[in-house]
């Protein structure tokens, strides 16, 4: 709803408003919990512990919502806030002076779409609210944490956390359902049993 109703820089200059040192800090650490290595630190944790089917589940989750994003980042080419600000001429000076500013592939968020994608797959996995709320208040976080740092655009976090949510039920329903499971052992079952052709020699 606030992406139609506002514009980008009108939503951006809303959430980016208030900084302070303490958050400043937080924030520059903080969103990457949703660069990808702590996916995979969750499924590196999974393999260990024997868990195959959560372990591939969040792989698959993991890829795929990964290649979609990157795929689209390309596609679109967006720029990002400060290099949009200045393409327009609107005076926007708050940038943090440590944080590396990209200048393009803003939409959608990658971070945003790994971080509400682990989210859906550890909530569908063990279905226990004490897990789903904590994830998803961590998925936020890590999605404003794009905007704190001008990384993106509101309208760039809110793709990411759909693709990251539709993503992770895509992956769920394919392998933690068995389905894809399944197909694989039958098509390595059905290659067992072909015949094995004679040689002319």
């Amino acid at each position: 709803m606030v992406c139609v109703m506002f514009s980008k820089t009108e939503s951006f200059v809303f959430l980016n408003a208030f900084h302070c040192p303490l958050l400043n800090i937080f924030f520059t650490f903080y969103t990457f919990l949703g660069d990808g290595l702590t996916f995979i630190v969750v499924i590196i944790v999974f393999i260990f512990l024997k868990k195959r089917k959560k372990a591939v589940t969040l792989l698959l989750g993991y890829l795929s919502s990964g290649f979609i994003a990157q795929a689209l980042k390309r596609f679109f080419y967006f720029p990002r806030p400060k290099a949009y600000f200045e393409s327009i001429s609107f005076p926007y000076q708050y940038f943090l002076p440590d944080v590396t500013v990209h200048a393009s592939n803003s939409f959608p968020s990658g971070h945003t779409t790994s971080a509400f994608c682990l989210a859906t797959l550890l909530t569908l996995i063990f279905k226990k609210q004490k897990i789903c709320i904590p994830c998803f208040i961590a998925a936020v976080l890590v999605g404003y944490s794009r905007i704190y740092l001008a990384q993106h655009f509101l309208q760039d976090v809110v793709l990411g956390a759909f693709l990251g949510v539709l993503f992770g039920l895509l992956s769920y329903h394919c392998v933690y359902k068995q389905k894809m499971l399944k197909a694989i052992k039958k098509l390595l079952k059905n290659k067992k049993q072909l015949p094995i052709p004679l040689s002319n020699s």
